[in-house]
């Protein structure tokens, strides 16, 4: 096997990249100045050197405890539970939410053998008993194994003191009606908020 055929194999192992797309990757990765090659190289090496998850929450970061929990001005009474590290990024993204976070690592997924004591639960009702937290924001893919996650997190933080609310979920901005799925339909006919002419 090339050195070629060896790096197709591996850029191909990453998510949503076929064989077609690494091949592309490395065509170009051969055209690219040496420069760029050997800084990229460099920042992969030290990617899972330096990069590790936060100690309270599970976020990506360089420092311990992350940027995120170790911010004061952040509202320490809400923790928003997502699936993966990767999820709280795409939250920040929307400057919606001034809380703190919780990052699961996973589902609960009986068909691939995970269940609740695979995940980081156990840390999260850790982290609920200062007593500072009032509400846990479920922020959960709108899958099965998301929506079981969320039903047993629901279940498990009923008598620890905590409102627990779920991220709404229903039809994407700009999508049409006719082209939605009967469940995504039928959780945004649930999930219905008031208008007021106010």
């Amino acid at each position: 096997m090339t050195v070629l055929d060896t790096l197709v194999k591996h850029l191909s192992r990453l998510p949503g990249v076929g064989r077609k797309s690494a091949l592309r990757i490395a065509y170009h990765l051969l055209a690219a100045d040496e420069g760029f090659t050997t800084a990229l190289a460099h920042d992969i090496m030290h990617l899972k050197e330096r990069v590790r998850p936060c100690s309270v929450c599970g976020n990506y970061t360089e420092a311990d405890p992350c940027d995120i929990c170790s911010d004061p001005s952040r509202d320490r009474t809400t923790v928003c539970v997502v699936e993966q590290p990767q999820d709280i990024a795409v939250l920040e993204t929307t400057r919606e939410y001034r809380g703190l976070y919780h990052a699961l690592t996973g589902v609960i997924s009986p068909i691939d053998g995970i269940g609740p004591e695979d995940l980081t639960i156990g840390k999260l009702i850790e982290r609920l008993h200062s007593g500072e937290v009032k509400e846990v924001i479920l922020a959960t893919n709108p899958t099965v194994e998301g929506d079981t996650t969320a039903l047993y997190l629901v279940r498990l933080l009923e008598d620890r003191g905590v409102a627990v609310s779920r991220l709404a979920l229903g039809l994407p901005v700009g999508g049409d009606l006719e082209y939605a799925d009967r469940l995504t339909i039928a959780r945004s006919l649930r999930g219905r908020t008031p208008l007021s002419s106010n």
